[in-house]
């Protein structure tokens, strides 16, 4: 900047001015893109979340299904058993 009139250095100092202005203006573009971007990964993991929840609830009623049919199946099994060891010998293996 050395030998630089006084309407050249405020000139120079212009341009840094309005490449600041512009820097700003392009990073408050990026910050709002942004912001919507991780507006929406909320909801898309809120929602997700509420799945997850309702596929745990899910499985656990079908394991006490099971559960329950395992249970009447060894009862009825049991109840073969009493009428028929060999057939019941068979149909448990």
């Amino acid at each position: 900047m050395v030998g630089l009139t006084g309407l050249e250095k405020f000139s120079h100092l212009e341009d840094k001015i309005y490449r600041t202005i512009e820097l700003t203006k392009s990073l408050r573009q990026e910050k709002e893109v942004l912001e919507r971007e991780v507006s929406s990964t909320r909801r898309e993991v809120g929602a997700l979340l509420d799945e997850k929840e309702r596929l745990e609830t899910q499985v656990e009623r079908l394991l006490a299904e099971r559960d329950t049919i395992r249970m009447k199946v060894e009862a009825m099994l049991d109840a073969i058993a009493v009428l028929d060891p060999e057939m019941a010998e068979a149909v448990r293996k």
